[in-house]
C-alpha cells in the first residue's frame, strides 16, 4: 500500500492509456465523493463534476479537446465545472448547516452571537460578493475594499474578475484531490486545458453561468507511453523561501 510520499510520485501526468485496461467508474466516483473533501473558499463549493463513461460522449468530448491521445485512449472523462452562478444556493446551504452545527456545538451563551455572525457572513456577505452585472457590482466592491483599506487590512482582489479566479482556484483544489485519490486507487489521469470550452458546455447542457475548469483523463498508463521520461521540476531552492 502507498503513502502520501508514493502516491504523489506515482502520479503523472500519463497522455497514453492502455485501452485494453477498463478502470472501475464506482471507484472513480469515489475519488470524486473525496474530491469534494479539498478546501475551498469559504466553503462555499462552486463546482460540479461531470463523469463521462458512454463511449460517444466521450468521443464528442475527446473531439471538443483537438483528439489529444489522452482523451482518445482515455477509458473515462471527469469535467470539472464552475457554477459561480449558484452562489445563493450555496450560501444557503453552508448558512443552514452553520446554524446546526453550532447549535450542536457550541456553548449555548456563544449561540446566538455566533447565528447572528453566520447570517451575515452567508446570508448578505457572500452573496454580495459573488454577485455579478456587467462589472459594475465588481466596481461597487473594490470602491468599497479600498475604502475599507485605508484604516485597516482589507481584502482587495474582490473585482468580478477576481471572484471569477476564486471560484477556479477552488474547483482546481478538487481536481488536484480527485488526481491523488485515483493515483492512490492506482489509477492514471491527466488533467487538461486545451479544449473548447464553448463545445463542451454544449455537449454538457451547461447554463451561461457555468464554467470549465479542466478536462481530466482518466485511464490505465499504457507502460511508459504515455509518460514523457523523467518529472523536470525547478531546482526546489529557486521557489523555496524560508523568511
Amino acid at each position: 500500500m502507498m503513502n502520501l510520499e508514493d502516491v504523489l510520485n506515482y502520479r503523472r501526468s500519463v497522455r497514453v492509456f492502455d485501452k485494453e485496461k477498463h478502470i472501475d467508474p464506482k471507484k472513480v466516483k469515489h475519488c470524486l465523493e473525496l474530491a469534494t473533501l479539498a478546501p475551498n473558499s469559504s466553503n462555499m463549493q462552486l463546482w460540479e463534476f461531470y463523469h463521462i463513461t458512454q463511449p460517444d460522449l466521450l468521443a464528442s468530448i475527446s473531439k471538443a479537446c483537438f483528439n489529444q491521445t489522452a482523451t482518445s485512449t482515455a477509458s473515462e472523462v471527469v469535467v470539472f465545472v464552475t457554477r459561480q452562478d449558484l452562489y445563493k444556493e450555496r450560501a444557503k446551504f453552508v448558512l443552514d448547516f452553520e446554524k446546526e452545527n453550532i447549535k450542536r456545538y457550541s456553548p449555548k451563551e456563544r449561540q446566538e452571537k455566533r447565528i447572528k455572525d453566520r447570517e451575515l457572513y452567508y446570508g448578505k456577505i457572500m452573496p454580495f460578493i459573488y454577485a455579478r452585472f456587467y462589472g459594475i457590482l465588481g466596481f461597487a466592491r473594490f470602491i468599497i475594499s479600498r475604502a475599507i483599506g485605508l484604516f485597516r487590512p482589507m481584502m482587495r482582489q474582490v473585482s468580478e474578475s477576481d471572484m471569477r479566479v476564486v471560484v477556479h482556484k477552488s474547483c482546481a483544489l478538487a481536481a488536484q484531490t480527485f488526481m491523488i485519490a485515483m493515483a492512490n486507487e492506482g489509477y492514471d489521469t491527466c488533467p487538461l486545458e486545451g479544449f473548447d470550452s464553448k463545445l463542451i458546455k454544449k455537449l454538457l447542457k451547461l447554463p451561461h453561468g457555468a464554467e470549465i475548469n479542466m478536462v481530466i483523463a482518466c485511464g490505465t498508463r499504457d507502460g511508459n507511453k504515455g509518460i514523457w521520461g523523467e518529472r523536470g521540476r525547478v531546482a526546489f531552492d529557486k521557489v523555496y523561501h524560508r523568511i
